[in-house]
């Protein structure tokens, strides 16, 4: 079974471990102790097909850049997540953006299986940024926009089937491209191709 990898991101407090571990498990974490990173497994069933995603919660490194870029280059499809209460946090997802961009279009990618995620819907007299401006944004970077609340679990099933969706479509995309272009076999054999200096 293909096992699709995606990396939460966002700033701390936003909710990334408490929509994580909610999709996991179906429980609510109202504390959370963050550490430099956490990995989850779960395997469920997308449009009647099985797959296994595996979630990288990146609670905890925001002040690392060199373990973001890191976290980055190792996954496939990102669910960057902001605090509706926050407008700080949804400018934040904007740079780490931007790294994802630098990161990873250069591999020949046109678009970065990705999702938005406005957290804490529930708190409406708290919020900062309209959803409006999340849709805009997505709209602008082609992907898909969620509000999601952790503690109400508004939206979280959706957030991660929505990824998986994307990832095999990249998959489905990368595959006719190598069927179009012979060559590309050949020059991927070429590159796996090492030489050792004694």
């Amino acid at each position: 079974m293909r096992v699709f990898q995606c990396a939460v991101m966002g700033s701390g407090g936003v909710g990334k471990s408490a929509i994580t571990v909610r999709f996991i498990n179906g429980s609510y974490l109202e504390w959370y102790d963050p550490t430099i990173e956490d990995s989850y497994r779960k395997q469920f069933s997308v449009d009647n097909q099985p797959c296994l995603l595996e979630i990288l919660d990146t609670a905890g490194i925001d002040q690392y850049l060199t373990l973001n870029d890191m976290f980055i280059r190792e996954s496939e499809g990102f669910v960057l997540v902001f605090s509706l209460c926050q407008r700080d946090t949804f400018e934040e997802i904007i740079r780490t953006y931007e790294a994802i961009r630098r990161i990873k279009l250069p591999e020949g990618n046109q678009i970065v299986p990705l999702v938005i995620v406005g957290n804490k819907s529930d708190l409406i007299d708290e919020r900062e940024v309209d959803s409006t401006e999340g849709e805009k944004l997505a709209m602008d970077w082609k992907c898909t926009y969620y509000e999601t609340s952790a503690r109400t679990s508004t939206n979280i099933v959706p957030v991660f089937e929505d990824i998986v969706r994307q990832l095999r479509r990249s998959d489905l995309i990368r595959r006719q491209e190598r069927e179009r272009d012979p060559s590309h076999n050949k020059r991927r054999r070429m590159k796996s191709k090492k030489c050792v200096v004694l």
